[in-house]
């Protein structure tokens, strides 16, 4: 322990509701429910962390999250449909129908010593569930901005560290020394890139320029956990901002490591661009609140790298289809040990990639069957954001777009029309 976390810690600035503006009209009424009857079973009770720092932009909170004195035992004691979850923390998950009330016990200090709290030889925590008080709680907090804890006892704001004057500046702090914190866990620093990118906040100096030298430490983030943060980074509406972030830091490399591998020099620069106008795309589609899908995404990253692979093997005398089919396999594969992607992704993005050769064939009965498709949609967004980046020519794209607008009679002429074939 240094010599500023041996001294004494400093109590929360207490904001009356006179003073901010949040308002329980604005929070989940699922959420308030399990904050008053916690309140009544004698329990402390707040709204903590991304909701309070989101209702204080006036922005409207994803998740809203709860801590507490009672321990996880005590709160499933007190609502029937609850049920504890984790082991790295122990968590109450509180269920209404589909949403999720997460409820967390206050905990000890990250600089305490536990029996209970297990670090790796690196310093990252593995396992942490130590108990303690809210004025313990808050300093094992990430961001300043994350600390904030809205009473329901009598609707004040406790801020411990500045955390709404950081908010108000547009400075993204750690708590505590930054080496240290993203030792304990290295995700901390893509929650930095996203929370900056989704806030539009700036990196305070030094939890800044630790990332550039600790990125290989997400190499020890399990597979799973590593995929769930990508999603966070990219299907959140500030996907090009996150990943011109990541390669700002050089974090990419770590999160999407084939891309760099199979593409060099100008081809690379070629992929970046590809993904930076696929994540723009993305961005528009969750902006005007239209589907998403991991299958989508990841065959943007991977596209590059599975098509200089699939050169390579047609090279080798297999044909186009399978050489394409064989490359999608051997790079998605690989692609697993750094960030996992669920099988049931697998196959959508092997779709997507093999209708790209029969989009370029406009005549005939199995050109005619690929609007029918189940993937046509996403196989069609795919193929429409190649002729952006210049890889199809306009009007074949142009034509895909056309004939979905007819109607079927008039579909089936456009597929079978006399005279020379189409190309």
């Amino acid at each position: 322990m240094n010599n500023s976390e041996s001294q004494p810690r400093p109590g929360p600035r207490i904001i009356p509701r006179s003073e901010h503006n949040i308002s329980r009209a604005n929070i989940s009424d699922n959420a308030l429910r399990v904050l008053y009857r916690l309140k009544k079973a004698g329990y402390g009770a707040f709204l903590v962390g991304g909701g309070v720092r989101d209702l204080l932009l006036d922005r409207r909170p994803k998740d809203f999250d709860i801590v507490t004195d009672a321990h996880p035992e005590q709160v499933r004691k007190l609502f029937r449909y609850c049920r504890l979850v984790g082991r790295r923390f122990r968590l109450a998950h509180v269920r209404f129908g589909r949403e999720v009330i997460e409820v967390a016990t206050f905990r000890a200090s990250a600089t305490d010593e536990h029996k209970d709290r297990i670090h790796t030889k690196k310093g990252r925590i593995i396992r942490d569930n130590v108990y303690g008080t809210i004025d313990e709680d808050v300093w094992r907090r990430d961001f300043t901005a994350n600390a904030l804890y809205y009473n329901i006892a009598d609707f004040t704001i406790w801020d411990y560290c500045s955390g709404i004057g950081d908010i108000k500046s547009g400075v993204l702090r750690l708590i505590g020394d930054p080496v240290t914190r993203y030792k304990e866990d290295p995700v901390r620093m893509l929650r930095a890139v996203r929370l900056a990118a989704k806030l539009d906040l700036t990196i305070a100096p030094n939890a800044e320029a630790p990332i550039l030298e600790l990125g290989e430490l997400l190499n020890e983030v399990p597979a799973a956990r590593l995929y769930d943060e990508l999603i966070k980074l990219f299907h959140a509406g500030h996907a090009t901002r996150s990943f011109d972030l990541l390669i700002r830091y050089n974090l990419f490399q770590y999160l999407l490591p084939v891309v760099e591998k199979y593409s060099q020099g100008s081809r690379s620069r070629k992929a970046f661009k590809f993904i930076h106008e696929g994540l723009q795309d993305t961005d528009d589609r969750v902006r005007a609140d239209r589907p998403v899908t991991p299958a989508f995404l990841f065959a943007v990253f991977l596209w590059y790298p599975v098509l200089d692979l699939a050169g390579k093997l047609a090279q080798e005398g297999r044909s186009e289809a399978q050489a394409m089919l064989d490359a999608s396999s051997l790079v998605i594969s690989e692609q697993q040990s750094q960030v996992s992607l669920p099988r049931r992704f697998w196959a959508p993005i092997k779709d997507i990639y093999l209708m790209q050769r029969r989009f370029m064939s406009r005549r005939g009965v199995r050109s005619a069957r690929l609007l029918y498709h189940r993937r046509f949609r996403a196989g069609y967004d795919f193929l429409l954001l190649r002729s952006k980046h210049g890889e199809v020519g306009r009007e074949i794209a142009d034509w895909w777009t056309d004939v979905q607008r007819l109607e079927p009679e008039a579909q089936k002429k456009a597929f079978f029309v006399k005279g020379r074939r189409r190309k």
